[in-house]
Order: structure tokens, then C-alpha cells, then sequence
């Protein structure tokens, strides 16, 4: 959901909030109608001049800006920056909760909208991450990653951090992978940073229901949008640009 989506929802619920009827509804029709630029080229000002005092609080919602990037991220298989940089801000963020990932996975099918280079903004970073997601943590023993890494070859690749690195074929088949320059141990435990949503098997990533020790908060802070929104400001911070490129990480041979 977008903002401009979430602002005629929060406009049409206002508006039906106002109106009192003993009406009673028959039936329910729908249609999709596509909401875009075509529509700024004509603005109609009485309706501009209605909507104004819902754009300020949607505007100062949506508006403040939490920090910088250094490039348009976009979401696209084997790799992507955006899924790159999203995976390795949940690695990061163990730290804050007594967490030491060995990786990160986050799921491309989540990452609902490009990050724009320049400023960004809440808003911005609501419309990448939309969903109630929140961080999680769970051990998996290497077979059971490798797995999960299977799974994630046959899609064609999926978010994964810096440490991953995998080499898939046309056709969806794992022929390599290799954590933090090793080949994954099918005996060793590792320790990965995802969103609850992919540990009930989501997204066709069922291995994740193998995992243990799971650390999984539930408070709406921990929730992925503010997790990434803590990251930017905290660059922001230290003056830093948010950057991420295309490393190899997912390697179709």
C-alpha cells in the first residue's frame, strides 16, 4: 500500500465517519481504479481545496525525513540493492537485541515500493515495508540452510546479506553456497535474522519452519519498518549516506 493509497483511505474513512443515514447497504460492487500522475497535470481545485486539511496531517505523518541514499534501491532477481540492504540492516540490528547473526534473509516478495535516492522519508520507507512484519532471530542447523537455500534457488533468488554468497542455474538448482567465505557446514548451527513472516515457512521458503531458539519480539517497535528506520537515522546520525550495490551475492549460471 502506498501513500497515496493510504491517504484516499484515510479520506474516504473520514468521509463515511461524517455521514449519518438510516440507510441500510444492499450490495457491494468494486472496481480498481489506478491512481497516478495522469491525474496532476489537471488538478481540480475544489477538491484540492477539500482535501487540504487531510493532506497536512497525512503530509506531516508521512513527511519527516529519517536519514539519506546514496542511490535509487530497486527490487529485481538474482540481486537486488534493495533486498541487499534490507537483509543487511537485520544483521545489523541483532546487536540490539543480544543477537549475533551469522546471516540475513529478507523475503523480495515484502519489498513493496523502490527507495529513492536523495532524502527519505517515513513515507518512503512505509511504502517498502508496509506489512506488520517484525524482526526475528532462529537457529538452523546447516542442512536445513542449505536447504532453505534451495528453496530460494528455485525462485530465482531471494534478499540475502553480505555473508551469502550463492551461485544458482537457469532452472532454479543450488550449485554452490558459501557463508562468510566457508561452505556451509550441514552439521554446524547458524544463527540468521529474518521476519517472522518467513519463519512460518512463507513465501516458499518452507525450511524456516525447521528453526529453533526462536527469538521473535512481538512489540510494534520491533516491527521492519521502524527497524530500518532506526538504521537510516542512526547513518544520518554519524553523517552517513545509505548506499548498496550489487555484490554477487546470487549468481545465476
Amino acid at each position: 500500500m502506498n501513500r497515496k493509497t493510504i491517504f484516499f483511505a484515510l479520506v474516504s474513512f473520514l468521509i463515511l465517519a461524517s455521514c449519518k443515514s438510516h440507510y441500510e447497504v444492499a450490495s457491494v460492487q468494486r472496481s480498481r481504479i489506478l491512481v497516478d500522475a495522469r491525474y496532476d497535470a489537471t488538478p481540480d481545485a475544489e477538491a484540492a481545496k477539500f482535501l487540504e486539511p487531510y493532506k497536512h496531517v497525512v503530509d506531516s505523518v508521512m513527511g519527516p525525513i529519517v536519514g539519506r541514499s546514496a542511490r535509487n534501491m530497486t527490487t529485481q532477481r538474482p540481486e537486488g540493492t534493495l533486498p541487499n540492504l534490507l537483509a543487511d540492516i537485520l544483521v545489523r540490528a541483532g546487536k540490539n537485541y543480544q543477537e549475533k547473526p551469522d546471516f540475513g534473509v529478507y523475503n523480495m516478495g515484502g519489498v513493496r515500493a523502490d527507495l529513492p535516492k536523495g532524502n527519505v522519508t517515513y513515507g518512503d520507507v512505509l511504502d517498502v515495508a508496509p506489512f506488520e512484519n517484525k524482526i526475528a532471530f532462529a537457529t538452523m542447523r546447516g542442512d536445513v540452510v542449505l536447504e532453505l537455500f534451495r528453496q530460494m534457488a528455485a525462485v530465482g533468488g531471494e534478499g540475502v546479506s553480505h555473508e551469502v554468497r550463492l551461485v544458482i542455474t537457469k532452472d532454479g538448482q543450488l550449485v554452490s553456497a558459501t557463508l562468510s567465505g566457508k561452505p556451509v557446514d550441514p552439521q554446524k548451527d547458524y544463527r540468521v535474522a529474518t521476519i517472522d513472516y518467513l519463519l512460518g515457512g512463507n513465501d516458499k521458503m518452507e525450511a524456516f519452519k525447521k528453526g529453533r531458539d526462536i527469538n521473535a519480539p512481538k512489540d510494534n517497535n520491533n516491527n521492519a519498518r521502524f527497524v530500518i528506520m532506526d538504521y537510516f537515522r542512526e547513518m544520518a546520525k554519524d553523517g552517513k549516506v545509505v548506499d548498496s550495490q550489487i555484490e554477487g551475492r546470487v549468481i545465476v549460471k
